[in-house]
């Protein structure tokens, strides 16, 4: 059985961020991810998990201005000192966190436009240059173009080809279920095909993005599949609940620690 992570970004929302941290290890989960932590201190978030016995599975780099609509900075041309800055400052809460993935987002651009595609490729070389030194592995992620319209990175062949193109080992595959589903679907071909460059996976159920426990994807048996393809990796939880996080987690019974 896969080991999963509580999104506390999504999860547990019912509290305030960083008493999330105990409410999802009294709730069984022994790792946790977010979006971002960047409104606390590093040491805040990293007392938080080790007073909890929790892994830190992944956050996302600062990206851009966030409230304003940015999704991302990579494939955005003249930002590439704040993509940096963003990146030194990401590195600040990782050595508080000992997290070894970071998600890097692309942002709102036209996947056809040179330059975005000219940045994009040069931010990720960059960015992954720079984390490796660290031993942290820079993930990228298809998202949908229903949930994120415009986001530069949409589709998760095109993805895996660039990440497979590029050759740079510490550069994975951020598979989301969720968003291969409205993107592709033939999840599990997916999973089989390219599970050498995932790095993390993420659920939601389809359509909702609740909780992983019906419509159109079976996951009692996706969480076997990736038991069979020998997944050693974390499975984010990027789900909203549909009502107190508590009362969503019947499809967790069991699994946790």
């Amino acid at each position: 059985m896969p080991r999963f992570a509580a999104n506390l970004s999504m999860m547990f929302n019912e509290v305030p961020f960083l008493d999330r941290f105990a409410a999802a290890a009294d709730a069984g989960f022994d790792a946790v991810e977010f979006l971002f932590p960047y409104e606390h201190r590093p040491e805040e978030i990293g007392a938080r998990l080790a007073k909890h016995g929790l892994t830190q599975a992944l956050f996302n780099l600062p990206p851009g201005d966030w409230s304003g609509g940015e999704r991302g900075l990579a494939a955005l041309p003249g930002r590439e000192e704040e993509l940096a800055a963003g990146t030194a400052r990401a590195l600040d809460y990782a050595a508080a966190t000992g997290v070894t993935r970071l998600h890097l987002m692309a942002g709102i651009a036209d996947p056809a436009d040179p330059a975005a595609r000219a940045r994009y490729r040069d931010a990720v070389i960059r960015t992954a240059e720079t984390l490796a030194h660290h031993g942290i592995d820079l993930l990228l992620e298809p998202i949908n173009g229903r949930d994120m319209p415009g986001y530069f990175l949409n589709d998760v062949d095109a993805a895996a080809a660039f990440i497979a193109g590029l050759g740079i080992g510490n550069v994975r595959l951020q598979f989301d279920i969720y968003h291969c589903q409205i993107i592709h679907g033939d999840v599990t071909m997916r999973l089989r095909r390219l599970i050498r460059q995932i790095g993390h996976v993420q659920i939601a159920s389809v359509p909702s993005r609740h909780e992983p426990d019906g419509e159109e994807l079976n996951y009692p048996f996706l969480f076997d599949e990736l038991d069979r393809l020998g997944y050693a990796g974390i499975v984010g939880c990027e789900y909203r609940p549909r009502g107190r996080t508590e009362d969503g987690l019947a499809w967790f019974a069991g699994r946790g620690r």
